[in-house]
Parts: C-alpha cells; structure tokens; sequence
C-alpha cells in the first residue's frame, strides 16, 4: 500500500453541512482520512449551514451519522474523542452575504492556511455562495471551491454558474466533482491502458467489436424523488459519470499524468461524439421508467407512486449507441445504459473484441466465444479477462470459455478508500487532474442537449420497466438490432 502522506494544514468549510451528502458521505470520509493520520493536529472541519444549532447539537448529530454510515466496526469512541474536536459549526445563509459574521470569525487569522470552501448544496446557490465568499474578502492565494453534481441542467446554466464562480475564483481554484473518477477501478483504467504494453495495440477500431457502460442501481430515487422529477437519468447520470467513463476509456494516450495533459484528451473525445439527433433518437436511444415490482425479494412502488400519482415522463432510465468520429474509434459503437430500480447494483466496463478471423474448430462442435475484458467498477471492484481454453482430459478436444480473474480485494488485501476520501484528500492537495474542467462540463451538456432537443422533437416517450427487470425491452433491442447483447449478470 502506498504511503499515506499527510496534507498541509487547513480549513475545510462545508457550505450544507447538516444535509444529507455531508452526513452520509463528506464527515464519513473525512473521519476515515483523519484515523489514518493524514491530517495536521491544527486542521479544520466547519460546517455552514442557514438553521440555528449549537456546537453540543452538531456534534450529536455528527456522531449518530458516522454511526450509521460508517462500515461495521470503523466507529471508534477514542478517534471520535479527537475527531470531535477539528468540527465546528456556524449559522450562515448562503443568499444573506452581510450575515455572515459568524463564518468571517472563524476563518480570521488563518489566511495562510489551505482554504476550502465545499459546496454540498444545490447549484443554483453556487454563484451565490463564490460570490459571498468574495464580498466578505475571504477567497486567498490558498482558497479552493468545490463544486458538486449536477453543474446546471443545460448549457446554458452550468455556463452561468462557470461564469459566476469563475468571477470569484480563478479556474485552477475550482473543482468541479464527479465522485466516480473517484473509484479505484476508474484510477485503474489509466494504469491497464498506459502502464501495459500488451493492450494498446489492441484499444481501437481493428481490435474491438464493441463497448458496454453499465451503472446499474436496484435502490428508487427514494427521498431525492422531488429532485429527480424533470432531472431524469440522462442529466443525472450519463452527463456527468457515464461520459467521463467513456472519455477515460476512449482517450489519446497523454504525454504525462499532468492535470491539464490528461483533461486535454478528455475533451477532445468529447468533441468527437456524433450528434444524437431528432431523426436518431429512436433508433440510438431508449427511455424507461420503473413500475411497481420486486427487488431482492421485496415488493417496491414504482416510480409515479412515488410521486403520489403525479403524472410525470421523466425518465429513470437510458440506454444510448454512441459513436466517436476518429480514427482510432469510427465505427466502433459505445452502448451505454444506467438505471433505477433494476436487477442488481453494479458498475462495469465490458470490452467485446472481434471474433477470430478464421476458426480452426469446426462450427457444428464448438462455439469459439470473443474474448471478453471486464472492468468491473462495483462492487467487487476488479478486472476480468475472459480467453478460450480446452477442458482438461483425455475425453476430446472441448473448448469453454475460462476466466483470469482479478478481484482488487482478495489481491492487496485492504479496505478500498471511498472515492470521496480520494477526492477530498486530492483538493486539499492542490491536485485537480481527477476533476472536470469547465471546457469538459460544458462540451457534456452540449451532446447531452442535443438528445434533449432530439426527444422533445420526436415526441419520444418513456417506456415502462418492471422495477427488478433489466429495463424496458427496447434496450434489448437497441443492441440486438446490431446482432450484440447485453453481457450482464443474474
């Protein structure tokens, strides 16, 4: 394992720091980054909100949340002892600027600290809060914003917020989080590419058949379903996770690991895409919504349930074919697919290579399968490899498709850092490389746009899923019309 080295000291200020991705997934992470020994004793936890609390309250509350989100038997009173003492919080309304005298004191005369403000609330309060951060002289050479998804709901608002955070910050100071480019698989992604000569060769039109992006989830949108009503899968996902996959899987090789080398070939995959336009919006998409059905056992509502029978064509599902236009990729198809309320949860990248230009086994006998890589992103993060072999013994010659199997667990034997302790810990660094500069969020929603457009021009409805089934049959049929299926688990 590598070596933990600590960060420099600082103030970390978490605008929304009562909600729900504080609670559940910032304090958690950062309780696991302090336990490990990476902070300074003098560094800051602060925590904004507009409600009325005292320090006895937030602490309580911080305490029952790790509690209940931190993995069975991570919770230890002796850390929680000296945790408790960097977490503070103030009473700040992110509107009311000249009301925020409580978060200016805690923050005076430790200018020369790292400076973090983490923004875990809505985005149309991110201009609002740069721009208080700025009113109140509290943006420093050392400052950093954190952005959080989503950025906007089209281009033209994340171009609003890039533009109102932008006049406060200067763009190597913000970061913008996808907490996917968080997960150890998707770090492994450049290593398997960049660090093995045995598949570059391989990683292009002459070699592959196709791609499959698969983030499945069995989970409703629950208590995020006012948020999720006119957002749908397509905002919520593919925009943001999905594409930044695919930009990591399709990339140029580039010259270093520099932050701006890497995001250059990012966005140039980005600007390759071919338009989804109204005209191929039914053949190269799909759009579902969940109803009543059963997951793991357990009766569930659907998604208009829900809503309290509230009619709604948002969709908890998409399926998609892109095509990147270049020479590496032309005619390549990308199939990509994330959902709600679906069989099981799980995250992969399936590689489909070419079938053997010429079988020496007769077809009649033996059914020589393409190989197969899979990386799989969750839950049991790792790389699967699947080769052709013959069956031991001496009854004949039988082939059967076998698997080299690399599970990141079982091999280094150690608990995986939650892809927001990665991510936090690379802010508090000054590394930006993992997170999407502002070219790559806007580039996104202009493909993105064009789908939207694309729908509404074709009057394209949602088609009803079963919730426990792999979503509505069209997208069955969106690979089966090119003679490919689906490789997913039961």
């Amino acid at each position: 394992m590598a070596e933990l080295l600590p960060v420099d000291t600082f103030d970390l200020l978490i605008f929304g720091g009562t909600g729900d991705l504080a609670m559940r997934k910032l304090l958690p992470a950062l309780y696991h980054r302090d336990r490990d020994g990476q902070f300074s004793p003098e560094s800051r936890i602060i925590s904004a909100s507009r409600g009325a609390m005292s320090q006895d309250e937030y602490l309580a509350s911080v305490e029952a949340s790790l509690r209940s989100n931190l993995p069975e038997g991570d919770f230890d009173d002796a850390h929680w002892s000296s945790f408790r003492k960097r977490l503070s919080y103030v009473q700040a309304d992110a509107i009311q600027h000249d009301q925020w005298g409580a978060v200016v004191n805690a923050l005076a005369g430790h200018e020369d600290r790292v400076r973090v403000a983490y923004l875990a609330t809505a985005p149309n309060l991110f201009g609002a809060i740069a721009t208080g951060l700025k009113a109140n002289g509290l943006v420093t050479e050392k400052s950093r914003i954190v952005l959080e998804k989503p950025l906007g709901r089209d281009v033209s608002s994340a171009r609003e917020i890039n533009n109102a955070v932008g006049d406060c910050f200067n763009e190597n100071q913000i970061y913008r989080i996808d907490h996917y480019l968080g997960k150890e698989t998707v770090q492994n992604l450049l290593a398997l590419r960049f660090a093995n000569s045995l598949f570059e060769p391989l990683w292009r039109r002459s070699a592959i058949d196709h791609v499959q992006f698969t983030v499945a989830e069995n989970l409703g949108v629950g208590g995020r379903v006012g948020f999720y009503d006119g957002v749908g899968a397509l905002r919520d996902m593919v925009q943001n996770h999905l594409l930044q996959l695919v930009c990591l899987f399709a990339m140029e090789p580039p010259s270093s690991l520099d932050q701006n080398a890497v995001r250059d070939e990012k966005i140039k995959v980005l600007r390759s895409l071919k338009p989804i336009t109204a005209d191929d919006a039914r053949a190269n998409t799909v759009r579902g919504q969940y109803t009543a059905g059963a997951v793991e056992g357990h009766t569930v509502a659907g998604f208009l349930d829900e809503l309290d029978g509230k009619d709604s064509s948002t969709e908890t599902f998409v399926a998609l074919k892109l095509e990147i236009e270049n020479w590496r990729w032309s005619g390549v198809p990308f199939y990509l697919r994330t959902g709600k309320r679906l069989k099981n949860k799980h995250s992969e990248i399936v590689v489909q290579f070419q079938d053997v230009p010429h079988s020496i086994f007769p077809e009649q006998k033996f059914n020589v399968s393409p190989n197969l890589l899979r990386i799989r992103l969750q839950p049991d993060e790792g790389v699967q490899l699947s080769v052709m072999a013959k069956e031991p013994g001496p009854g004949g010659f039988d082939l059967r498709p076998v698997s080299l199997d690399l599970s990141f667990a079982e091999t280094f034997g150690i608990r995986y850092p939650d892809a927001y302790e990665r991510l936090l810990m690379e802010v508090l660094r000054g590394n930006p490389a993992l997170f999407m500069r502002r070219d790559e969020v806007e580039a996104a929603w202009e493909w993105i746009d064009g789908i939207i457009e694309g729908w509404q021009e074709a009057k394209q409805k949602v088609e009803s899923y079963v919730s426990g089934s792999w979503g509505p049959p069209a997208s069955s049929m969106l690979l089966d019309r090119d003679g490919r299926a689906w490789h997913q688990e039961d």
